[in-house]
């Protein structure tokens, strides 16, 4: 295990503790340091067994989740922690409670706080635990896996290879030098709009950025943030308390102004609609693109085709490729497009891919993302 991220589980339910433990065994690249039934034993396990992530239940007796967060602050336990939990019962508000108080992201069970189907939220649980555990490792100076270290641990039932599972989770690889940029049909314009793709990593990257923008920048901002429905209106919340500009959940018919931002609804493709020179955010129930809904390539298809060469698109930390395809639209029509780095990214996918069609005009870290955004946005052209 030396060399594999050790993740501590801390579920109530055996059950659900043995599942987990399974799906993390059965990864390449991951090991179970430890498991712990409530938010005091995990306490007591963390300085025996080190973990470098923790998959943390909310609704948990002597201590739950979210008095275990408020002590692990209190501690100042750095160890990043991936809230999967059922809160159907509460409400989106104690999740958005979580992230503030210091947990990085969130899996919802799928149906229930013993979930047996809990292996439908796999990819996107074992992507978390792999991007958050192996950025903490790393600033620990302990060594990460790359892909061509990876062995399947148990038969692999498909013919899933260290390159897919590199290629899916977005795990560094041997670099690919990107492609020729495609032609541009016209020159960069004026920015009127930012839109903004991300999954895996969002919920603490948008932190970042949305807190460091200008408070005088007077262009409206659409997003795209993977999220289940249901989540997405206290995340917006949450996210207007820290911005200096307004940021809401999108509804149908909502203008887009100068000021504004508006994250897509859970289970909701976000568009934008130019009539008569007044723009509005079109939410739908289409099918999915790019496997999501909302899907960032039908976000940035529709700025392109609205705003041809006045947006800026940019595509930040997630996994798999929402975004990539269509973010080459945006630079197709003149717009400018901007691309997170593989350092500063929890999961380099949806960047790296957008990176690798050559639709990334620069690459950017997290750390200064709000200040790009800025100012290119602001660059008269």
């Amino acid at each position: 295990m030396a060399d594999e991220i050790s993740v501590l589980i801390v579920d109530d339910s055996a059950l659900m503790r043995n599942l987990i433990g399974r799906m993390i065994e059965d990864t390449p690249g991951l090991a179970v340091a430890e498991k712990a039934m409530n938010g005091n034993f995990a306490l007591q396990k963390i300085p025996r067994a080190d973990p470098d992530i923790i998959v943390l239940d909310l609704e948990m007796p002597e201590m739950n989740g979210i008095e275990f967060l408020r002590e692990r602050k209190k501690r100042g336990i750095k160890i990043p922690v991936v809230i999967l939990s059922s809160i159907a019962r509460r409400g989106a508000e104690i999740t958005m409670e979580a992230l503030s108080l210091g947990a990085s992201d969130f899996v919802q069970k799928p149906s229930g706080s013993v979930s047996e189907d809990i292996h439908v939220v796999k990819d996107t649980l074992v992507g978390m635990l792999l991007g958050y555990g192996g950025a903490y490792r790393k600033s620990q100076g302990k060594k990460v896996l790359s892909p061509s270290e990876y062995g399947p641990k148990t038969p692999a039932p498909t013919s899933t290879t260290s390159v897919d599972l590199a290629a899916h989770f977005g795990l560094s690889g041997v670099p690919t030098a990107p492609a020729k940029p495609p032609a541009q049909s016209r020159k960069p314009a004026k920015t009127e709009i930012i839109a903004i793709g991300i999954s895996t990593g969002g919920p603490d990257a948008l932190r970042v950025v949305f807190a460091k923008l200008d408070a005088d920048l007077k262009i409206p901002i659409v997003v795209v943030q993977h999220m289940p429905p249901g989540f997405t209106n206290e995340f917006a919340k949450s996210l207007d308390r820290i911005c200096p500009l307004e940021v809401k959940e999108a509804e149908d018919g909502d203008a887009i102004q100068p000021g504004r931002i508006l994250i897509a609804q859970g289970n909701k493709h976000l568009e934008v609609e130019k009539k008569s020179g007044t723009a509005v955010a079109r939410l739908s129930d289409a099918p999915l693109v790019s496997g999501h809904r909302p899907s960032a390539d039908v976000l940035f298809a529709s700025v392109a085709m609205n705003y041809s060469n006045h947006a800026l698109g940019v595509i930040m930390t997630g996994m798999g490729r929402d975004g990539a395809q269509h973010l080459g639209t945006i630079f197709k029509e003149g717009g400018m497009t901007l691309g997170q780095d593989e350092h500063s990214a929890v999961v380099y996918g949806m960047p790296r891919v957008a990176f690798e069609l050559g639709h990334v005009m620069e690459q950017v870290s997290l750390e200064n993302m709000a200040r790009r955004i800025c100012d290119v946005a602001k660059t008269p052209r």
